[in-house]
Parts: structure tokens; sequence; C-alpha cells
């Protein structure tokens, strides 16, 4: 079952999510809507609901369907079986009110879907329709989702850009043309053509997957500004304009400076005394939590500058300081900034570590 939320937290949820779908939908002057079902689901009073509505469910249709049937191998609340009839009363407010008569889901809705269709016919009189889209998983059969282990999601502070454009630059190569074909606006024409590419050449154009990916998610500075960062930890290439020339990549730009790589501002005098670096990790979120923190640094997988570390007590102080920061890294490919907030302080230790 979701966890519950307060009516605060959705309201902000509701305009994260809007302000998300604003790249993509056009909300000025109602050309797109964002409704909020609490207007007319906190409305209705149960025993009219069940007399009403209830009555055109068939229990045992509901429970043939695949997520009861899924949900009842491990339990299923009866807030969850519920479900199916407030999303069917929404296609049929939604359908009185805005004459909507399409629905569009995941195909785990499928169920959900057809039980208000059948509602409008029932009770609106109507026809309606939907249309639902395969779940989608990359080539090794793993779910994308917010329920997946490692998923991405569009709000910066939860994955930041930079992350976000690494997620897609790191695609498994039998999912690019597939995830180009999905996820961006590129001509399918010239995605075709990326069939016949391999090697570096497949490299520039999962570069292009992950900008032209991030652009739509994130604006085209918050692309280019990961772009420079990734050129500037593994190095800068040369994109050949033929490669799916439509893209808006830069194509031939040497960047020097990282900056869209998560940065945290540390207190110089906390970084005087030292700060444990399994501590350090945990709190800059390259791990989760100081047990994980401390995993990655017995198993060497947790980097300071380039170096790898291996004593969990090991305290990363101004010593540490390279180039006015000190970079962090978790695994292969996951970066983080450590900067200090005291410039004076920033300024000393480079005069005496240049």
């Amino acid at each position: 079952m979701r966890q519950m939320l307060t009516s605060q937290q959705v309201n902000e949820n509701t305009e994260t999510l809007k302000r998300q779908l604003a790249r993509f939908l056009d909300f000025e002057k109602d050309r797109a809507l964002l409704l909020n079902n609490a207007e007319w689901l906190l409305q209705l009073r149960y025993i009219p609901f069940l007399r009403d509505i209830g009555r055109h469910f068939s229990v045992n249709r509901m429970l043939a369907s695949e997520s009861c049937r899924k949900r009842l191998e491990t339990g299923l609340t009866f807030i969850e079986f519920n479900y199916s009839l407030l999303q069917a009363y929404d296609f049929l407010h939604l359908y009185k009110t805005q004459n909507c008569v399409l629905q569009m889901g995941g195909a785990d809705q499928w169920g959900n879907i057809v039980g208000g269709i059948e509602l409008i016919r029932r009770v609106g009189h109507g026809s309606a329709h939907g249309i639902t889209f395969p779940l989608i998983t990359t080539s090794s059969g793993d779910k994308m989702g917010k329920t997946a282990r490692g998923a991405v999601w569009l709000a910066s502070r939860l994955t930041t850009p930079y992350d976000y454009y690494q997620f897609w630059v790191n695609t498994a190569d039998a999912d690019v043309i597939r995830f180009l074909s999905l996820f961006t606006f590129l001509p399918l024409a010239e995605i075709d053509e990326v069939r016949k590419l391999n090697g570096f050449d497949l490299n520039s154009v999962k570069s292009i997957l992950a900008f032209e990916v991030t652009r739509l998610a994130h604006g085209r500075k918050e692309a280019e500004n990961a772009l420079r960062a990734s050129y500037a930890l593994f190095g800068s290439r040369t994109i050949d304009p033929q490669i799916l020339p439509s893209s808006v990549i830069p194509r031939d730009i040497a960047w020097e400076e990282a900056t869209s790589i998560p940065t945290t501002v540390v207190d110089a005098n906390k970084l005087r005394k030292g700060i444990p670096a399994f501590k350090l990790f945990c709190d800059v979120s390259l791990c989760t939590s100081r047990g994980e923190a401390r995993r990655l640094i017995q198993q060497g997988g947790a980097y300071v500058n380039g170096r790898r570390i291996t004593n969990i007590e090991m305290l990363i102080t101004d010593k540490d300081l390279n180039r006015k920061e000190i970079l962090l890294r978790a695994g292969k490919k996951r970066y983080h900034r450590i900067r200090i907030k005291d410039g004076n302080f920033l300024d000393e230790k480079l005069e005496k570590n240049p």
C-alpha cells in the first residue's frame, strides 16, 4: 500500500508534478489541465457511493484482475481493493465534466481502466476508451520505475541533473536504440542508422541519448552542465556530425570545469578537525546509510581525489584539498565534490599545497 501522506504533502507533490510536467505540456490558457481528484472524491458520501457506484462492480471480476491477484499472495488491504472503484469513478467524473473519453496508463492499469469504461457505459450511458503501454524494462528484464532499485527521478533534489545524465549515458548497448525512440524526439530514420554503429561511435550515441533526455527533463543549460561535468571527469570527445544530426548536443567542445557535479559546501573548521570518511560519504548521499558507507570502504569502492581508501576510520581533512576542492567517488561513476565556504581559509591552504 502507498505511504499515507498529509494534505499538505499531497499539495506540495502536486505543485512539484506540475512544474515537472510543464516541460512537456502547455498549461497556459488551460491547454492542459492538472486536476486533483480530492476535489470530487472528498465530497462523496460512503453509502450513496456504494449504492450508486459499487453495485456495478463484481467482486469476482475484481479478484481476477492481475493487480488484485498478485497482491492477494502478500496481502490486500481494503483500501487497495477500493482503489479500482475510485479510479473508475475518476474516469466517470472527467467524462461528465471535461468530456474525457480516453484514459492512458501502464499495462498493469488495464483492469482499472476497463472498470472506468464500463462505469461510463452503465452510469453515464456513453462510450469511452483506454490505451495501455507495456511497462518499460531494460534488455536484462529489470523494471524501470520509482519502485525499482537505482531508479532515477525527475526532481533534481532526488536525482541531480548530472546523475540523471550519468544514468542514461550508462545505458546498455542493447537498449540504446529503443531508448532513443522512447525518450527523445529525434527522427526515427536517424535512430535507425544507429544500428550500424559500434565501439567509440556507439558511446557517442549514448552521450547524445543522455544529453537529449536530460535536456527534455531539466533544460538545455543543465544538460550542457552535465555534459561538461562528464567530459571533465572522463575525458572530452568529438562527436561526428553525421551521428544523429538533429541532436543539438555540442559536438566539438573541450570543457574543463565540472560545474554540474553534485557539490556540498563544508565548514572550514569541521574540515580542519577532520570528518570520518564513512560519515561524509553518507552525509553527501553517496551512500544511503553509514553502514552502507562502511561496507563501501571495506569493499574498496570509495575514493578520495581518485585514491582508493580502505580504512573505515580515516579522517578527511583540509590536507585532502586539491585545487580548492575534494572529489569523492563511490564505485566507478558516482561523484560528489566538497568545497569550503571559508574563502580565506581556502586560499591559505592552496598556498601551502599548490
